[in-house]
């Protein structure tokens, strides 16, 4: 038996379907299949085959998928018809939710290819009682209706097209999940900080501040730190800049000046006998001060030693 990754849905999952040799001759990828998955029957496009360590690991594997058969020409016709009715189906929900007043944005209508369900995708700032919507869907389609709230960046993924990049969102070609991305790492990789260029067509940071943010994880610790005392070819200084791509430091010198050095050219090893030194300074001076403090604690005060060994000079009155 032979196993292969799939991709089906609107939101593009990804799950593993598995059929004999002779079933499985002419796959590649880009070839069309029928697949079962909870949802019912769906269209799927073979990526790759697989075997039990690459599935492992996968993130974000939905429920087993079976394989059912190889997309033939009837099911392109029907791919192709339930494409040309999604615009229809979606206007005709978008008039009921306005009909019912309901404070959510439609974002999409997909009909499963079996017919098994439609679902809805929404965008909603908080939660939306859609009982009566569903019913009311449902008597429309005349099928099982599933709503399903989005975010943003989930918005993005189902209707985007290009990217500032010129190409394809990543979100909409293949990336699955969605990977967490912050502004230290567009500060890390020394981009722009303007939100206009760094955010995506979400309104998000972009997906791609993420891909390369371990390989500059990796040079910044191979790197100095910044104000830290290296030494160089033309003597000690300070880091005052790093050029993280390039993994060249520039040094600010003993005598003033500045130059950039490569990292493996740099003497990072601290002067440790002066450090070792003068912490030992500070052991002793400690002790001699504890030393000090108690002589004071159990010894008389030197006043109250004059006064008992000097004897009284006698009284000048009494003579």
């Amino acid at each position: 038996m032979k196993k292969f990754v799939v991709r089906y849905g609107a939101m593009r999952s990804l799950g593993v379907v598995e059929c004999d040799a002779e079933t499985a001759r002419g796959f590649f990828h880009g070839v069309k299949a029928i697949v079962r998955t909870a949802r019912g029957l769906e269209a799927a496009t073979i990526l790759c085959e697989t075997n039990d360590e690459k599935i492992a690991q996968i993130p974000n594997l939905t429920s087993p998928t079976t394989f059912v058969r190889r997309a033939d020409e009837s099911d392109e016709y029907e791919l192709q018809k339930i494409k040309a009715n999604e615009k229809d189906e979606f206007e005709r929900c978008l008039k009921i939710i306005r009909r019912m007043k309901i404070e959510m944005t439609l974002v999409r209508v997909e009909r499963v290819f079996g017919g098994e369900r439609v679902v809805v995708y929404y965008v909603a700032d908080g939660r939306v009682d859609f009982r009566e919507l569903v019913r009311a869907l449902a008597a429309e389609f005349q099928t099982r209706i599933e709503m399903k709230q989005i975010g943003v960046r989930d918005e993005t993924k189902l209707l985007a097209d290009v990217g500032d990049c010129g190409r394809e969102v990543c979100c909409n070609t293949y990336l699955v999940a969605m990977p967490p991305v912050s502004m230290k790492m567009a500060k890390l990789q020394k981009a722009t900080l303007d939100p206009t260029k760094v955010s995506g067509r979400c309104g998000r940071l972009k997906c791609c501040l993420r891909y390369e943010y371990d390989f500059y994880n990796e040079l910044q610790s191979a790197s100095p730190a910044i104000n830290e005392t290296v030494g160089t070819p033309a003597g000690r200084g300070k880091v005052v800049a790093l050029e993280l791509f390039a993994q060249r430091v520039v040094v600010e010198l003993e005598d003033g000046g500045r130059q950039s050095f490569a990292v493996d050219e740099l003497d990072r090893r601290r002067r440790s006998p002066r450090r070792d030194h003068s912490e030992n300074d500070g052991e002793n001076a400690e002790r001699g001060s504890n030393d000090r403090r108690s002589k004071r604690r159990f010894q008389p005060r030197d006043d109250e030693n004059a006064a008992k060994e000097t004897p009284k000079a006698p009284d000048d009155a009494s003579n």
